[in-house]
């Protein structure tokens, strides 16, 4: 099968897709032309997993929809329909990061350039309140993460000075006088979780471990672009931090990181915030803290049929909070909890010795049941959160649910499942999750990377692609390595 039949089957997909919608809301591109913007844009997929392929396509083809052209520039949406909670443009800045993490995979991303200036500079403008810190966000994070694919330095250095800006704001409104951000849940978007509190200015690793990995992504932007004081600045602002988070945050009796309440003690819950700081590689290689990933395992913990549970499930208070009535973090299965923790499990197989019980084939099956998830009524389906035992959408068939621009699922697959790991370098590293003798073949082609077209097939007996057995990766239609297992690669794309 060549790059001809990939397209193919593409097209096969947008057709299903658009046959089963009315179209309700139309933004920058329509379902008429999403056939050709998806075929020029996005990554071409494909793997002997029939619903995880299929609901790749269905989120880039649901993501497109929240591209939208404002006279302030283009911008993603969260809700496909108008919520009043929402800035100008129906706007919210909540899933910020998980929009440039998705979509930097795009070959014309330019757009989340002009979306990321939308928060930095107009957003604000003429709103009653601020739109912009409304929600808890690791945009620096999520900015070099776009870098690492795009490779722009020229406007990494053009916003590096607001961006420091910023995070002094996020200093002066959230940081208390012992080194430790606080948040109230419903502005992490995580209202009525078990922890969680409207008044109470309590220690989450949400924000923690954003203004951790922001301090961090900033010092690394300002190494790109050579501003030593700024890279000195928060290379001391992240090492402080770090170990304020762990000591203040970890558990030790529980292994688990928790939130501190105003009175100095620990939240009893254990809750799924609490593998956050994996998604930003805080915790050392250590068996003490890899023990806490053993609760995704674990029945009574977060292993859920439907899902991973955003509470363990032997908390006394476990979805005690209500149901579809307002927006309950308090055990449900929420997409944009998923992604977050799927990704905290990726790094911690991918990068650390220490991975506790977890294995390659427990993160296949929550990637599994993830995008197994992604149905209403035998149709494909994102929505805002799920029953963990019945998959029931606990919004029902809302239409401002509809097509929920939450959570990230493209890549967890490219980057995580793949195992795709971009570098600021010219350096293409690929570490797999694929468990041995799982899939037989996969191909990921007509992704643009760092200004070269990558395409990566893995063919067991070589005769899927007619490209010899084994794993073999292409940059610019030129093989550049070749394995004959599955194995971690990492090449030199000079």
């Amino acid at each position: 099968m060549g790059q001809v039949d990939l397209r193919t089957k593409l097209e096969r997909y947008v057709t299903k897709f658009n046959n089963q919608d009315n179209e309700a809301v139309i933004n920058l591109i329509d379902n008429k032309s999403s056939g050709e913007w998806l075929n020029a844009n996005v990554p071409l997929f494909e793997c002997p997993d029939e619903n995880i392929e299929e609901i790749y396509y269905f989120r880039w083809w649901s993501y497109r929809k929240h591209i939208k052209a404002t006279p302030e520039g283009t911008i993603v949406t969260e809700f496909i329909e108008p919520v009043k909670h929402a800035g100008k443009f129906n706007s919210i800045s909540c899933a910020l990061a998980h929009h440039l993490y998705e979509g930097r995979w795009l070959r014309n991303n330019d757009f989340l350039k002009e979306y990321i200036d939308f928060w930095l500079y107009k957003a604000d403008e003429g709103e009653s309140r601020p739109r912009f810190h409304q929600f808890s966000s690791w945009l620096p994070d999520a900015l070099l993460a776009y870098h690492k694919v795009s490779n722009n330095t020229s406007y990494l250095s053009s916003r590096i000075k607001d961006l420091d800006l910023d995070y002094e704001k996020w200093e002066e409104e959230r940081q208390l006088p012992n080194g430790l951000f606080w948040q109230h849940d419903v502005k992490d978007g995580m209202e009525e979780s078990v922890s969680g509190s409207r008044r109470d200015e309590n220690m989450r690793p949400t924000i923690n471990s954003y203004m951790y990995a922001n301090a961090k992504a900033l010092a690394e932007i300002a190494e790109i672009v050579g501003n030593v004081d700024l890279k000195v600045k928060y290379q001391q602002k992240a090492n402080t931090l770090k170990p304020k988070l762990i000591d203040s945050l970890w558990d030790k009796e529980d292994k688990f990181f928790k939130t501190k309440l105003p009175n100095g003690d620990l939240h009893n819950a254990r809750e799924a915030i609490g593998f956050i700081p994996w998604y930003f590689h805080i915790p050392a290689d250590k068996k003490e803290y890899a023990a806490a990933w053993n609760q995704i395992l674990d029945t009574a913990g977060f292993n859920a049929p439907w899902g991973l549970t955003t509470a363990e499930r032997r908390e006394p208070t476990f979805r005690t909070r209500g149901s579809g009535h307002g927006c309950e973090w308090d055990g449900a299965v929420w997409p944009f909890a998923t992604s977050q923790t799927l990704r905290g499990m990726a790094n911690l197989l991918a990068d650390y010795k220490h991975n506790g019980k977890v294995k390659k084939t427990d993160f296949y099956q929550e990637v599994q049941k993830y995008a197994q998830s992604h149905v209403m009524d035998g149709k494909p389906y994102i929505g805002e959160y799920q029953d963990e035992i019945t998959g029931e959408w606990l919004k029902g068939d809302d239409p401002r649910s509809k097509f929920y621009n939450h959570s990230t699922f493209v890549d967890v697959i490219i980057q995580d499942l793949i195992g795709l790991k971009p570098q600021v370098g010219n350096i293409l590293e690929v570490k797999p999750l694929i468990p041995s003798g799982k899939w037989t073949y996969f191909a990921l082609t007509n992704l643009r990377y760092h200004g070269k077209d990558i395409a990566i097939y893995w063919d067991e007996d070589g005769k899927k692609y007619n490209k010899g057995k084994g794993f073999t990766v292409y940059a610019d239609g030129h093989q550049v390595t070749h394995a004959s297992k599955l194995k971690n690669i990492k090449i030199n794309l000079n």
